[in-house]
């Protein structure tokens, strides 16, 4: 279902924090922009001009390394480890690792099927009998097992085609998603665990902000009363439910003039 709930959000958190990590450490780059799709997923805008400037092949190398889960609905395994688990996979497991039990044992309850099981355990009970057992029998062999089911159910699923080609389509910051009316709006990924996609603000309640706005203005124009004048040449969205995200925005967009000035000075 495209529809989404408080819980499996949990799983964009844990996407946010592996992949970002991933650009920031891996690649180099410093100018990520992460943005709600108004529905059940999350953008990331690299602006970086070297990533700019990468061919569609090199693009493609990018979300081929960063793409862990592999197959389509009818693979069973869709996570396999190497003995030796690559530095990039070993980082994001320690973010699946913080999450897991909570999204995955408890909020989903991923081991309970009332038809095969009774009441007697729960998620956690089980998953922690299950670890005992690859880790006490002849599945030492095998001992990334359980950390190959923690990334088949919590890594992020990447959408390659959008990743890799550079003429795709994208949604821009501040857009409206036509299904929930939910504006798509920048993320502080300093606060990613605060951010609910069901406080989003909508395109009607912006509408009727405004709408608010402009009657308070008369109102005041009315009883002679003035505004203060900093607050007279304040935008009128920033008067809105906008106005956080914005301030991320712009934000975002400072740091990146300041990059673009201090590469024009060493050029120079």
């Amino acid at each position: 279902s495209a529809d989404i709930c408080p819980k499996c959000w949990t799983l964009m958190t844990i996407a946010i924090r592996i992949l970002d990590r991933a650009l920031r450490e891996d690649f180099g780059f410093q100018h990520r922009l992460w943005v709600y799709s108004g529905r059940r997923g999350v953008h990331c805008w690299v602006c970086d001009i070297t990533a700019r400037k990468l061919s569609q092949a090199e693009r493609s190398a990018v979300a081929e390394y960063l793409s862990v889960v592999k197959g389509g609905e009818e693979a069973i395994k869709k996570v396999t480890l190497s003995e030796t688990i690559h530095p990039c996979i070993g980082k994001s497991l320690e973010v699946v690792e913080r999450y897991f039990e909570k999204y995955a044992l408890i909020d989903q309850d991923i081991l309970e099927n009332k038809q095969t099981f009774h009441k007697t355990r729960s998620s956690v009970e089980r998953w922690d009998k299950l670890v005992k057992y690859i880790n006490s029998t002849d599945l030492r062999k095998r001992a990334n097992v359980s950390k190959e089911i923690m990334l088949q159910y919590c890594y992020p699923r990447l959408d390659v085609n959008v990743s890799k080609g550079v003429n795709h389509l994208l949604k821009s910051p501040f857009s409206v998603h036509p299904k929930t009316g939910r504006i798509s709006v920048p993320i502080d990924v300093k606060k990613l665990d605060q951010f609910d996609p069901f406080a989003v603000p909508t395109i009607s309640l912006i509408c009727s902000e405004l709408d608010n706005v402009c009657k308070k203005e008369e109102e005041n124009f009315s009883s002679g009363e003035e505004e203060p004048e900093a607050k007279r040449r304040t935008k009128d969205y920033k008067k809105t439910s906008l106005a956080p995200y914005i301030r991320i925005f712009e934000q975002f967009l400072d740091k990146l003039d300041q990059s673009r000035k201090g590469e024009l000075l060493n050029k120079s």
